[in-house]
């Protein structure tokens, strides 16, 4: 039923909490992707106008770098069995990036954690998840962190 599984990790232990399920799943899909998003350099209005854009290239590649390394830690700790497992390190808005990898890449479901952040936190921080639930094509399952040991 599912061919291609993608799954979104932001870095976090809580988003990890997700790779036993995307295992199991493993057992049924032909390939599983995993993304990171690397969003552009920003600090704060006024002070990053004093950055070179060489340095801030600088520092998104570094970025871009940190990511494509723990995705590769990520595909080696666990047994997919066998199937094609691939990294994609993306660059730009969160959400839009995951939502258009998926489209153009026809994958059949993302896989994600959700922090289950609500009222003043998730006002504050926003939701990816929620956000991705209501834009993308692709069916998502969303996969509570806060039963996960870390």
């Amino acid at each position: 039923m599912y061919r291609h599984i993608m799954v979104p990790l932001d870095g976090s232990k809580l988003a990890e909490c997700v790779l036993p399920h995307a295992a199991v799943l493993a057992k049924v899909a032909e390939k599983i992707t995993f993304t990171r998003v690397t969003t552009p350099f920003r600090l704060y209005e006024g002070i990053e106008t004093r950055i070179h854009d060489e340095m801030r290239r600088k520092l998104e590649s570094d970025e871009s770098e940190a990511a494509r390394r723990y995705l590769d830690d990520i595909m080696a700790r666990q047994n997919y069995y066998s199937i094609p497992v691939h990294s994609v390190v993306l660059f730009g808005k969160v959400t839009e990036q995951l939502v258009d990898f998926a489209e153009k890449n026809g994958v059949d479901l993302i896989v994600m954690a959700t922090h289950g952040r609500s009222g003043v936190s998730r006002f504050a921080w926003g939701s990816v998840a929620d956000r991705l639930l209501r834009t993308s094509r692709v069916p998502v399952l969303m996969v509570r962190s806060e039963g996960c040991s870390v």
